[in-house]
């Protein structure tokens, strides 16, 4: 297999992907791209085409591409240590250096982190932990999750069941009790007239304390949310959203688990996006951004009064039954400590909340008034555009003209990545945390160039 036409057949025969039409794959009908190497925000292609990631991979490659800090530290701890388990009390020194810090930079109350390999399996010890924790306090009714319609939480069962996007339930029988889904704080679409962010956030709070109410406060367990809504269409909240929401959960003793999987570690402007919305959470869910997917690597951040409860459920169950073979790898943890070195150093956090406004402000000015584009969004290091077929009545496009995804499309032909999201006709941006503001004028100038195009085949 020296070829790309040999390396291609192979992967058409053999390999299983995520996200794809599998018949249309496996016959030759869709495109398939073998990515070769990278640097900073461009990746390459076995062909030898270079591509501006103008989503970091999924959201996770903060730091850029082709970074010899992190390869290099993941050699030496190879060399030392490849592998050995954190079950019964058994460590590594990256993985302690690591949490430390960890707990260090979180939110105020944070005291522990439990580590795993996505945020799929980091969503699943949640739900888990949540639920011992209530067994422990002898509440054996209050099991049930609340997320948001358009929130995403992982693809596995009952990480699937958080995620409210349709097509990660379709044709799986998903979702599955208890979990519960409340409104989408997305304005632009939710509101009604009038009414202002504000308000807005107010009666999605009492839309939650509705159901709260309805299911028995007795039942509900927790609220999951994601700082900002990221596959669900990259959508930052309304004015004093997390302030109200907040207020209901306290009152009915709900615990808060924030989904920083997106979020952490600079992308928003703030190290955790829960500093950037004021959010006090009592869970964190930690992937992506913690090792810039040089290695496979995700957290739960366990907060000071979930703690004490677990510490209790040892003396009431014996050693805690959960773990993963692979929980607290030296060598990713390795990947992550160089990873989080390079964020620290080259103040990434700073760049996201100053580039990111630039990336923003040129979004703004390219696309306010094209008739295609409805909203302009974003913060940080992620923005949006919302496509509408008409602006002034805010009509979505038929779905069967796919304006999303040929926008994306677009993109790719003018040489970026810039992602098509499940949910509506919408374009994502989530670039490496390292952009410049000359590479921010390249990404906004081929967006424009690729909204004219489609909008030109839709006349």
């Amino acid at each position: 297999m020296t070829t790309t036409r040999d390396l291609s057949a192979s992967d058409r025969a053999h390999v299983f992907h995520p996200s794809t039409n599998l018949r249309q794959h496996a016959h030759g009908e869709t495109p398939n791209r073998i990515v070769v190497g990278g640097k900073g925000i461009t990746i390459v292609d076995s062909e030898g085409r270079e591509t501006i990631d103008a989503f970091a991979g999924l959201y996770c490659v903060n730091v850029g591409y082709g970074r010899d800090e992190i390869a290099d530290a993941i050699s030496e701890q190879a060399h030392k240590l490849a592998y050995y388990h954190t079950y019964v009390g058994h460590s590594n020194e990256p993985i302690i250096r690591l949490s430390r810090r960890i707990v260090e930079k979180a939110p105020p109350g944070m005291c522990r982190v439990y580590y795993g390999l996505s945020g799929t399996d980091a969503n699943e010890t949640q739900i888990k932990l949540v639920w011992y924790y209530n067994n422990v306090l002898d509440r054996p009714q209050k099991k049930k999750i609340i997320s948001r319609w358009r929130g995403y939480h992982g693809s596995g069962i009952m990480t699937g069941s958080l995620t409210g996007l349709e097509p990660f339930h379709k044709a799986f029988d998903l979702p599955r009790p208890p979990v519960l889904h409340t409104t989408t704080p997305h304005h632009y679409w939710n509101a009604r007239p009038g009414e202002d962010e504000r308000a807005f956030s107010r009666r999605c709070a009492a839309e939650l304390e509705a159901l709260i109410q309805a299911e028995g406060p007795d039942t509900v367990a927790a609220f999951i949310g994601e700082p900002v809504l990221g596959t669900g269409g990259i959508v930052p909240p309304p004015e004093g959203y997390w302030e109200e929401i907040q207020a209901v959960l306290r009152r009915h003793d709900v615990l808060l688990i924030a989904d920083e999987v997106v979020t952490a570690f600079g992308r928003t402007g703030a190290y955790f996006g829960c500093e950037r919305y004021g959010i006090r959470p009592d869970l964190i869910t930690i992937a992506k951004g913690v090792s810039s997917g040089y290695l496979p690597l995700s957290g739960v951040i366990v907060g000071e009064a979930v703690w004490s409860v677990l510490e209790q459920g040892s003396e009431k169950y014996g050693p805690l039954g959960h773990g993963w073979t692979y929980s607290a790898h030296p060598v990713c943890a390795a990947a992550a400590n160089a990873n989080l070195d390079i964020v620290d150093r080259e103040d990434l956090t700073g760049n996201a909340r100053e580039t990111g406004a630039y990336l923003l402000n040129r979004l703004h000015e390219a696309f306010d008034e094209h008739p295609m584009v409805g909203e302009v969004r974003g913060v940080g290091l992620l923005a949006a555009l919302e496509f509408v077929a008409d602006r002034t009545d805010r009509v979505r496009f038929d779905p069967a003209l796919k304006v999303g995804p040929r926008v994306s499309a677009a993109c790719l032909e003018n040489g970026m990545i810039a992602r098509a999201m499940p949910q509506g006709d919408i374009l994502g941006f989530a670039p490496p945390l390292v952009l410049t503001r000359a590479e921010a004028d390249r990404i906004v100038d081929i967006a424009r160039r690729s909204v004219d195009a489609v909008a030109a085949e839709l006349r």
